[in-house]
């Protein structure tokens, strides 16, 4: 029962991070304007992602501009999104097979060896899409981080982390915390001994044995 517990504490754990990755790559906050500077005018605040960029007007109003065309964007950005593309199907697929190999549910239950496989499978590729999902985003605030501390990079083109790196730091460390726990969740063998043999007992004595 702990072991199936730890299961399905893994498998919570490793959804709500998928959810948070998904999140993550979706929204347009990955690096935001900073106002370090005394002459900003900050009527409006800038934000930029994976995907478009956006400007927040002080009266709260959002306009946002997709990027035109693929091949103009930088090669570290191409790789980030592809990383978190791929950490995404891959945590999708991890559903699918966690979820066959989970105890709570009736699949293969014929085959309990087989079941116990696919949630340590299914664990492991959670653990993958995890790390996907963090080198993405580690890589991406390096990047940010670096430009703002550049001396040549204007004040007023200087950005700070957005609240999308966060949550895709965050649903990463879920991931692979869940993915952990579910391959943890793997009961040990217990060690099988052959049976002992008992020694042969003396037949009762009859009284009759002379020599």
């Amino acid at each position: 029962m702990a072991s199936g517990g730890l299961q399905l504490l893994g498998f919570v754990l490793a959804f709500l991070g998928w959810i948070g990755i998904i999140i993550s790559t979706a929204m347009p906050q990955w690096k935001m304007a900073s106002y370090a500077g005394d002459n900003i005018v900050t009527a409006q605040a800038l934000y930029e992602g994976l995907w478009m960029s956006c400007a927040m007007q002080s009266t709260g109003q959002i306009q946002c501009k997709v990027y035109d065309s693929l091949l103009k964007l930088e090669g570290s950005l191409q790789a980030t999104r592809a990383l978190m593309v791929a950490a995404i199907l891959l945590g999708l697929v991890a559903v699918f097979v966690a979820v066959t190999g989970m105890k709570c549910m009736k699949c293969m239950e014929d085959d309990q060896v087989k079941k116990m496989r696919m949630a340590v499978f299914g664990g492991v590729i959670f653990i993958i899409a995890g790390l996907a999902a963090l080198v993405a985003t580690s890589w991406y605030g390096n990047r940010v981080a670096r430009a703002f501390y550049d001396p040549f990079t204007p004040v007023n083109t200087r950005f700070e982390f957005g609240s999308a790196l966060f949550i895709g730091w965050a649903a990463a460390s879920l991931a692979i915390l869940g993915g952990a726990f579910l391959c943890c969740s793997c009961p040990r063998r217990e060690t099988s001994y052959p049976p002992s043999r008992g020694y042969p007992k003396n037949a009762p004595s009859t009284g009759k044995d002379y020599v």
